[in-house]
């Protein structure tokens, strides 16, 4: 290569390993010195081969793997710039991407996102105008539609033996996924063109699970996230360990340390400690499972739920505008997480003659059923927006819960500041009881790891 061609691919490595990092990813100088080395060995003839090794030496997990896809094609495209063609004739478009779909042919249907991307994705009167959306392509061509009629196809040629009508069909829907995945990598690379691939990195790359907001969070990020949650467990389980056994030593004991100096001349070489026998805590959980926060506490109660042989007891529950317990179901809710949800909503008692959520009467309603469940050596997790719908908060039940309980900690999945927006309760509450933002997984990982007793 020329001395200009080297800087230029010096450069979109470099970028690359920046708008990983700007991502949350762990991209040091060794893993990126890795990556220019496997560019050398690799060249850059193959691209799909350049992708695998890049991935190979900057990444560190496979929940990764989305955002270093997305990223990779806008530093190493796949081409520049667009077809120069006349007017996309949708029909024929619709009727060749069937045929693609039905071969499961990999390439056309790359080929064809480019034209679609070129003939239906593009916005803005300005003929410099960057606009280019992946949404209004695939709302013009709607490949879903196609479905039905890609399934007959493949029946018809005898190509799917062995497949029943629901595994076709989800196999079908996998190959539509393809196209719509490369329709959005295609309108993506093309604004990258315009405004630069720093900013479309930045903005228009969805981030990793981990960073996704709780309150935005769609249902295949809300799946992906109760994935995550045995290996977060384990790694909060190993730190809670740690933190047991540097606990566990005590503080100096001055008398019994003086008394073995006398063997040194005085000089206290060897410091004894006064060993402490704490027992092991108690852990309960108060939830709201209403509306959009259902997913931010089903998720914490999953991860609880992993946690369970750190404490001496764990119970939860669960509130909408009345209070049940739901530690049984969630036992055997960690076999079916995706589940879990619902069957708490279906099988316990949490709702009243409305469906808004009320931590008012909640908290009441706790502090008088289950007041045995709150004792010194336990510790209260909050989880909700503080949103009561206008109604009284009942703080009097909150600070009857704080007086009990060795610790309330309040987890909030809202922006701190939409707190006392509208109906939240929030700075009231905060005032009570330590109040914490926790909108993402990180968030609450390290929430979770500094605020559990050991």
């Amino acid at each position: 290569m020329n001395g200009v061609a080297d800087r230029d691919l010096a450069a979109r490595l470099t970028g690359l390993a920046g708008a990983l990092r700007a991502h949350g990813l762990r991209v040091g100088t060794g893993e990126t010195v890795d990556a220019a080395r496997a560019v050398e060995a690799l060249g850059l003839a193959d691209r799909e081969l350049l992708r695998e090794g890049l991935a190979a030496t900057l990444l560190h997990g496979i929940a990764q793997r989305p955002v270093f896809d997305a990223v990779f094609d806008l530093y190493f495209p796949c081409g520049v710039g667009g077809p120069d063609g006349g007017p996309a004739d949708r029909d024929r478009l619709r009727e060749r991407l069937a045929a693609a779909l039905a071969d499961d042919d990999t390439a056309l249907l790359r080929r064809l996102a480019v034209e679609a991307v070129d003939g239906f994705g593009g916005y803005g009167s300005s003929p410099g105008s960057d606009g280019w959306s992946s949404y209004q392509t695939l709302d013009r061509l709607r490949p879903q539609t196609l479905l039905a009629r890609v399934r007959d196809e493949v029946r018809g040629r005898d190509g799917a033996a062995g497949f029943t009508d629901r595994l076709l069909e989800d196999e079908i829907r996998r190959r539509i996924e393809t196209f719509r995945r490369a329709v959005a990598a295609e309108a993506r690379r093309r604004v990258a063109e315009r405004r630069g691939r720093e900013e479309v990195a930045r903005r228009a790359v969805a981030p990793t699970a981990d960073r996704v907001d709780f309150l935005f969070a769609g249902k295949d990020r809300l799946a992906e996230l109760r994935r995550t949650v045995r290996p977060l467990a384990r790694k909060l389980a190993t730190r809670l360990a740690a933190r047991r056994r540097r606990a566990a030593r005590g503080s100096v004991d001055l008398r019994r340390t003086l008394r073995g100096s006398l063997s040194t001349g005085g000089v206290p070489m060897r410091p004894v400690l006064r060993r402490r026998r704490p027992a092991r805590p108690e852990l309960v959980l108060l939830c709201d499972v209403s509306g959009s926060v259902s997913g931010f506490s089903d998720f914490t109660m999953l991860l609880v739920q992993a946690l369970h042989d750190e404490f001496s007891k764990v119970r939860v529950f669960a509130f909408v505008n009345r209070i049940g317990e739901v530690t049984g179901l969630l036992e055997h809710g960690a076999a079916d997480p995706e589940g879990l949800g619902a069957r708490i909503r279906a099988e316990a008692a949490l709702t009243g003659w409305h469906g808004g959520s009320d931590y008012g009467t909640a908290l009441g309603e706790f502090t008088e059923r289950y007041a045995d469940a709150v004792g010194s050596r336990t510790t209260v997790f909050v989880l909700g927006d503080a949103r009561t719908n206008s109604a009284d908060p009942n703080l009097p039940a909150l600070r009857i819960l704080s007086r009990r309980a060795r610790r309330v900690h309040w987890l909030n999945p809202e922006q701190r500041s939409r707190w006392g927006t509208g109906d939240s309760a929030a700075p009231a509450y905060a005032e009570l009881v330590e109040m914490y933002e926790c909108r993402t997984v990180r968030r609450l990982d390290a929430l979770v790891g500094r605020l559990l007793p050991v």
